[in-house]
């Protein structure tokens, strides 16, 4: 064995052995500097086998500098760069247990890559459909109080979390009060907003952003980070930014005792619109094309004689 095989064999084994070395770490529990300190080995030492191996233990390959050439390739070329690839092949076949310490230093790459995916958790399943809201969870506010038909005036609102997830990122929820005959809501959407009092997600549908700012006056909510817009008084349906769809809305009842509950989670699944792309783009091609259908006969309309 020449001394370029020994380099390259030397360089394909410290390769095997830092790909076993970062699955071992890996399953004690991890340590990120020497994790990426084995990782940085296990791809130099494939990278520098490789490397020496076409340098000094390939066929030499001559370069040659020509004038372009238009026009079908030459025979010559075919067969120069014909022999060029078989043998680099015969040089793969002949030199088996350099071939043998690559392919074992990549399946060893491949098996530590593999085991980290178990940092990914488990698979979501159909978690991002659902919050922590159910039938009859009572409303409570930030400090876990629960809410009451009273503690609003209209124009005031307040956040709100079902009772015992208080904090939860995907069940926050905003509780507006208005004057109930301003509401423009369907007849079952109008049934969960008793008083006046209508409740919807806080996750913003273009984002994922926390509303934090109502509009009173225009009875409009407003997200921070892109300035997407939602009409309180007609099921929020998003008026001005980015946001492509109302907000989710929670019904609500209210006890005997004026305790405000849930009947039962969101109306729709909350936050971006991961879930229903493909049924917006056609509603929003339908509404563009039915906008455009009346822009035309409204146009038609104007041009005829009196």
């Amino acid at each position: 064995m020449t001394r370029p095989d020994r380099v390259v064999a030397a360089a394909f084994v410290v390769s095997i052995v830092s790909a076993f070395g970062l699955f071992l770490v890996y399953l004690r529990g991890g340590q990120t500097q020497i994790e990426g300190a084995l990782l940085f080995l296990t791809l130099g030492g494939i990278g520098a086998g490789l490397l020496v191996w076409a340098k000094k233990l390939m066929p030499h390959i001559v370069e040659e500098t020509r004038s372009r050439h238009h026009g079908p390739v030459p025979e010559a070329d075919k067969e120069t760069a014909t022999e060029t690839v078989m043998g680099g092949v015969e040089e793969l076949q002949r030199r088996t247990f350099l071939s043998r310490l690559l392919v074992g230093a990549a399946g060893a790459l491949g098996l530590a890559a593999l085991f980290p995916l178990r940092s990914l958790g488990e698979a979501p399943g159909d978690s991002p459909f659902f919050t922590k809201w159910k039938t009859g969870s009572k409303l409570v506010d930030v400090n876990g109080d629960a809410v009451t038909s009273d503690m609003l005036t209209v124009d005031s609102f307040t956040t709100v979390f079902p009772e015992g997830a208080v904090g939860s990122a995907d069940s926050q929820a905003v509780l507006i009060r208005v004057q109930s005959d301003l509401l423009q809501l369907a007849a079952d959407r109008a049934a969960g907003a008793p008083e006046g009092l209508v409740c919807y997600s806080k996750v913003c549908t273009h984002a994922g952003c926390p509303l934090s700012l109502y509009l009173a006056e225009d009875h409009e909510l407003r997200c921070p980070c892109h300035q997407s817009t939602f009409d309180v008084l007609d099921g929020a349906r998003p008026v001005y930014g980015p946001a492509s769809r109302p907000l989710p809305q929670l019904l609500i009842e209210i006890d005997d005792d004026g305790t405000l509950r849930a009947m039962g989670d969101f109306t729709e699944p909350i936050g971006p619109s991961f879930w229903n792309i493909s049924e917006e783009r056609s509603s929003s091609e339908a509404i563009a094309r039915s906008d455009e259908r009346s822009s035309s006969e409204a146009i038609a309309l104007s041009e005829e004689p009196s």
